[in-house]
């Protein structure tokens, strides 16, 4: 099912800030809530040439700000998957955090239906798919929603402090809590690929037991790492996480035909 990915270069889910056409390998990027595709230009920048690193812009923010926002996870995932079709022409290694993590996971489920998937699923921020918890933040007014994005450090606090346009995308953050919120795979829901797991050992939204749980949601097995700091421990373990996804893509380099 493999399509010409120059073809999808002006896709509106896929956002390319480093391209990398003669990379062996592609890392598909999955945003957090109410995060975008830019969040990952770091990750472009740092491991480019070597891997083509794209990222996936949900609706309702950026360059898609005039579109609504979904709000089902199995919505996302189906666009999301129909859209990488089109950039299967290379190994892909999928890496989301947070609300990123499970369309990740349900986007690998829908490739692998039909017959292509990642080669790995790095689960960043986010409990097993299978574990749930009472989470309402979507429910809140506007006022309590912001406190909770500012609880979670996750945005730019510039971009926090522009009334004007929090105001703007606060329906997109709104519509990405309620996908993320109302969303429970079943305990057998799994993917085939190999799940790399990370956290922060002091994430609120996340337990080293609920972390943990992703094993039983994979035939391929599962690793976890643990990092000092909260849910957006990545921001500043950056160097330590770009370890590990180097290290997959030097093991992956190094085997013929991988």
């Amino acid at each position: 099912m493999s399509a010409n990915p120059a073809s999808a270069r002006d896709d509106l889910w896929i956002r390319s800030f480093r391209p990398a056409p003669d990379a062996p390998e592609r890392l598909v990027c999955f945003p957090h809530a109410g995060g975008s595709a830019s969040f990952y230009l770091p990750v472009a920048t740092a491991l480019s040439p070597r891997v083509d690193v794209v990222a996936v812009q949900y609706p309702g923010r950026q360059d898609r700000r005039a579109e609504p926002g979904l709000t089902s996870v199995a919505e996302l995932a189906d666009r999301i998957a129909e859209t990488l079709y089109g950039w299967d022409d290379k190994p892909l290694t999928f890496f989301g955090h947070s609300m990123g993590a499970v369309v990740a996971f349900e986007a690998a489920r829908r490739l692998e239906q039909s017959g292509t998937g990642p080669v790995r699923l790095f689960a960043s921020g986010r409990r097993a798919p299978s574990r749930t918890r009472d989470e309402r933040t979507h429910t809140l007014g506007d006022d309590r929603l912001i406190a909770e994005i500012r609880s979670l450090s996750g945005t730019d606090s510039r971009f926090l402090d522009d009334e004007e346009l929090l105001r703007m995308v606060l329906p997109a953050i709104r519509s990405d809590y309620t996908a993320v919120e109302t969303y429970l795979a079943a305990p057998d829901d799994t993917v085939r690929c190999p799940v790399t797991v990370l956290t922060g050992d002091d994430d609120p939204k996340t337990s080293l037991e609920e972390a943990r749980a992703w094993e039983g949601h994979t035939l391929g097995g599962s690793e976890l790492h643990v990092f000092p700091g909260g849910h957006f421990y990545l921001t500043e373990r950056a160097a330590d996480v770009l370890a590990v996804l180097t290290d997959h893509f030097t093991a992956a380099a190094a085997v013929p035909g991988a």
